[in-house]
């Protein structure tokens, strides 16, 4: 089968890699992305490995790198996508890049605080002089907001004691949140014996830190003595105000304040010629950050990988370990011998033995891989085990249609994914961050064909935003019940409800050619007619939907060499399913096929027919569907009841018996080796019996897994590279035979419930088609039938459809999708996978650039 069936094989390779180029091989490696290499050195720490040194150096980079970005975020600029695929750069260009990033972040480092110390000398000339310009004078009373006292003058009369005391000032500002509790500090403080003078600057001040504009108030403190002015000037300080010098001259005041704004002129000369520095610095590192981001990154990646490789004995080769796809061989091989011919020696590269299962590589594009990952969200398959994804693709879409069907909805559903598929290359559509969008963005060819599926099976139903449409002409006829019944005025007046009957000639032309009539619509037992279609189909999807898994599960054993299952184990399922589930389902189609409308009325109950096949009996109420039918279902039930002993001891038995043979055929080579002159071996028997064990050991599939706990592998299709060694058999007779009783009762109980999980099919369908009525009769209904004129209508219309639109996309769409699409998923993973798939691998994870450059 093809690498979407089953996994590719893999290969485990080892690489032989001279010292000298093997960072080149490697770099290309990552560069191609087609091996996964496994650490050589797990026992060994990470501080003791050989390239500890240039990993630390390139993380050093890395935190240099991220204090650049963050600068270029600071001043509103944003860093260009690389152009591109750069190479990883070789081990003697990081000591330039090194040193050009310290140069390149020590200059903008000085530059960043030059700038700062401009900015904040620059907020202080301007304080100063709003200081100066705001006209504060000296009041003749305290400006204090408490009480009576505020008015009380605190100059005394001349020729007072205080007289001949000097009035000094203090000017400054602060930060208008601090201005109250400062006045209020200082008449409490001072005790009164102050003048004080706020007002708010009239222009905002660009703050030095944040760069946004700020308020600030400026004060002036008239005081008398020494003491008062230390107590003023603590306070300013614990407020951390800007305190400025005040001249008592208006002359001294006038000059300062144009001193200070020739000086601030001259600030700004200054401070432009720095941030155009700065600019240029900046456009530096936006042109040099990028393609050094992506280059470091590689670089540590491979350095990375190549601490996972051992140093040969010699020091001269570092040897690595990996898996590799077997088809990728020749294009490793190319490459490796291209990346070392510079070095004069080419690197090696060969299979090798392994025990340990392979990883699963499953190669998928833009369509297959939305439905692989609904498979590896239950689990990575093993090596080499069937793949469900691929009838995935049909199966999920169809059941999730089986429960959404509406041609409206499913239509809206097609045009949304339609619109994404359209649009996937865009740049805006890939690059978009929002969380719902990627989610719906990465699904959208599973919206596709899941909208697709929805309109086909919502034809079926005959279902269009809870309507029915006429598309072929109805194949019931009300006229001829009506000229053939004899229904007059008087027989309509008493009865509101009219029965159609299909033994009356004319009545029932035939079946509709595609879907539901569309008089079902019309009918008061429309949804009982709908429950038994639902309940039916859903039944019979399920079953066929397990027997399909069932029989997947033959390729599995058929590919592994397990011949002894197909027998042992698929061949009682079947006819334990086929023989229990199958048989009703061959009940309902033949109830479909061999009665007509006309017998409809005297046809048999399926379901007392069920019942009574396992209870041995029969009803004479009930007739047969056919002759001979007790017989038929006593002898399913005996043989479906015959195949579990089958199921459960078969298997465990043959391999106890199969383990017993080859212990023999152990010990006879041995016993015949020391019968031997000086322990010489017989060759013939030797090879007779090697040859033995390699024929024996696909079958001994059952007993690794078992045992120990690996799946069973083959060796590789190319004899020259058997990547895979059979693995020595451990077996344990109990825990078979306890692993073959757990799989038996979960298949003989699962048959049950998983058939009747399949219902959800029947219930999550009733559900929508009752929600679209619902919607349609409570809002679309009720707008269209209003009365009124042709014009009010339409306006009334217009808000109704809206709410219609909104409801029918919030709840059946979204809710009810999700609904529908959860539902599916269950019966995927329960339901059907565990049929045949185990999930118990874990993917190929191949060293890649891929994710560096993006």
């Amino acid at each position: 089968m093809g690498s979407m069936f089953r996994s590719e094989e893999v290969a485990l390779v080892q690489l032989f890699l001279p010292t000298a180029a093997a960072y080149t091989c490697v770099s290309q490696l990552g560069e191609l992305g087609l091996v996964e290499f496994r650490d050589l050195n797990a026992s060994v720490s990470a501080f003791q490995r050989r390239f500890v040194v240039d990993v630390r150096r390139c993380e050093e980079l890395e935190k240099t790198f991220t204090f650049l970005q963050e600068e270029v975020r600071r001043a509103g600029l944003t860093l260009p996508l690389p152009e591109g695929g750069l190479p990883a750069p070789p081990p003697r260009d990081l000591l330039r890049i090194q040193e050009e990033t310290d140069r390149l972040a020590q200059e903008l480092r000085d530059v960043r605080g030059n700038q700062q110390a401009l900015r904040a000398q620059w907020h202080q000339l301007q304080l100063h002089s709003a200081v100066l310009g705001q006209g504060h004078s000296p009041p003749s009373a305290a400006t204090h907001i408490d009480g009576p006292s505020e008015r009380t003058p605190l100059l005394q009369a001349p020729g007072g004691p205080h007289q001949d005391l000097r009035v000094n000032f203090v000017a400054g500002a602060v930060e208008p949140h601090k201005a109250a509790a400062l006045e209020r500090l200082l008449w409490r403080a001072c005790r009164g014996f102050l003048i004080a003078s706020f007002r708010e600057t009239e222009q905002q001040l660009e703050d030095p830190v944040t760069g946004e504009p700020a308020t600030w108030m400026t004060f002036l403190i008239s005081y008398w003595g020494g003491q008062i002015g230390q107590k003023i000037r603590k306070i300013t300080d614990c407020f951390h105000c800007h305190v400025f010098p005040f001249a008592e001259e208006e002359a001294a005041r006038r000059a300062a304040l144009q001193q200070l704004q020739q000086q601030s002129q001259e600030l700004q000369e200054v401070l432009g010629e720095t941030e155009r520095f700065l600019s240029q610095v900046l456009g530096r590192v936006q042109r040099l950050l990028p393609p050094w981001q992506v280059q470091i990154r590689k670089m540590k990646a491979v350095y990375l990988a190549l601490n996972q490789c051992s140093v040969s004995s010699t020091h001269k080769c570092l040897i690595a370990e990996a898996w590799c796809a077997t088809r990728d061989l020749p294009a490793l091989q190319q490459a490796l011998q291209d990346s070392s011919s510079e070095a004069g020696v080419s690197a090696v590269v060969h299979c090798i033995p392994c025990r340990d299962m392979p990883p699963t590589l499953i190669r998928t594009n833009r369509f297959t891989a939305s439905f692989q990952g609904i498979v590896d969200a239950y689990g990575v398959g093993r090596y080499q085990e069937v793949n469900p994804a691929p009838y995935t693709i049909i199966t999920f879409p169809f059941l999730f249609a089986v429960m959404f069907g509406d041609v409206g909805h499913g239509l809206l559903m097609f045009l949304f994914a339609l619109a994404m598929v359209l649009a996937e290359n865009q740049p805006a559509v890939k690059s978009a961050q929002n969380e719902i969008w990627r989610t719906f963005f990465g699904g959208r060819y599973l919206l596709l064909l899941m909208g697709l599926f929805s309109v086909y099976t919502g034809f079926i139903y005959n279902e269009c935003f809870s309507r029915a449409t006429a598309i072929f002409p109805s194949g019931w006829s009300v006229a001829a019940m009506a000229n053939q019944s004899g229904w007059s005025d008087a027989f309509l007046a008493q009865h509101q409800l009219l029965a159609l009957d299909p033994n009356v000639t004319g009545v029932f032309l035939g079946p509709y050619p595609f879907g539901i009539d569309p008089v079902w619509s019309l009918a008061v037992n429309h949804l009982s007619f709908l429950n038994s279609f639902k309940m039916k189909m859903s039944v019979i999807l399920g079953v066929t939907h397990m027997t399909f898994g069932v029989v997947l599960g033959v390729f599995n054993h058929v590919h592994f060499g397990q011949w002894h299952r197909l027998l042992l184990e698929t061949l009682p399922e079947l006819v334990f399913l086929l023989g229990l589930f199958g048989y009703l389902v061959f009940l309902v189609i033949y109830k479909w096929l061999c009665f007509t409308a006309d017998s409809a009325a005297t046809a048999p109950s399926i379901l007392i027919h069920f019942i009574n096949m396992f209870l041995f009996s029969r009803s004479p109420t009930n007739r047969p569907l056919f002759r001979g039918q007790e017989v038929v279902q006593s002898t399913l039930v005996v043989l479906a009841l015959a195949t579990v002993p089958v199921l459960l001891l078969g298997t465990p038995l043959f391999l106890r018996r199969k383990h017993q043979r080859r212990q023999s055929r152990r010990r006879r080579p041995l016993d015949e080796d020391k019968a031997g002159l000086l322990g010489q071996p017989d060759v013939s028997v030797a090879s007779q019996n090697s040859d033995e064990e390699k024929a024996a050991c696909p079958g001994d599939q059952e007993e690794e897994e078992v045992g120990v706990g690996l799946p069973g592998l083959q060796e590789a299709s190319d004899p020259a590279c058997p990547s895979l060694l059979p693995v020595p058999p451990q077996f344990v007779l109990s825990e078979v035979f306890m692993h073959q009783a757990i799989h038996t009762i979960e298949f003989c109980l699962g048959c049950i419930s998983n058939t009747a999980s399949y219902l959800r099919l029947w219930a999550l369908s009733l559900a929508h088609a009752q929600l679209s009525e619902v919607l349609w009769a409570m809002v679309m209904r009720v707008g269209l039938g209003l009365g009124g004129e042709m014009g009010v209508e339409a306006v009334v219309l217009v808000p109704v459809f809206a709410a219609f639109a909104v409801m029918t996309v919030a709840i059946l769409l979204v809710m009810e999708g999700l609904s529908a699409f959860l539902h599916a998923l269950r019966l995927h993973w329960v339901e059907f996978q565990n049929k045949f798939y185990s999930g118990s691998g874990y993917k190929l994870s191949p060293f890649t650039f891929a994710v560096e450059d993006e």
